[in-house]
């Protein structure tokens, strides 16, 4: 899965630049079109992690139709694909975290999006369902 969005972009009176994403809650604003396109990074992955928290399946990024794409980043990306992993074949943290050998409260953190997580053991955690991550390195337009 790429968890690539469309952002939709609109500037204000005041010269400011609202960011929102279709069907995910929250907007955010910029000074700039490079602000703004931080700024929606951010609220993408805040907006995502509702979805992780509520046990609920993340939606499919809807077709760009010419607006920008907000790429989520390496390390929540792979959380993601955790998240929907676990969620396809019914796992509990429980069950991950005895295939992992760890705690319950460290398949939780894996889990979370706001969490600062090691690569490797979000991998780990992937590879015990039978999923692999890969990375694509995009030249920046």
């Amino acid at each position: 899965m790429l968890y690539a969005y469309p952002v939709n972009l609109e500037i204000n009176p005041d010269g400011t630049i609202t960011v929102s994403f279709e069907g995910l809650p929250g907007a955010t604003d910029g000074a700039t079109w490079q602000e703004a396109l931080r700024e929606a990074q951010d609220l993408l992955v805040t907006s995502l992690s509702i979805y992780v928290t509520d046990g609920a399946a993340v939606p499919v990024p809807p077709a760009a139709n010419g607006r920008p794409l907000v790429y989520v980043p390496m390390l929540e990306a792979a959380k993601l694909a955790l998240h929907t992993a676990m969620l396809e074949n019914k796992i509990s943290n429980v069950e991950l975290a005895r295939r992992l050998g760890v705690a319950e409260s460290s398949v939780r953190r894996l889990r979370d999006l706001l969490h600062e997580s090691k690569i490797g053991r979000v991998e780990a955690a992937l590879h015990a369902l039978g999923r692999q991550a890969t990375v694509e390195v995009l030249e920046i337009a």
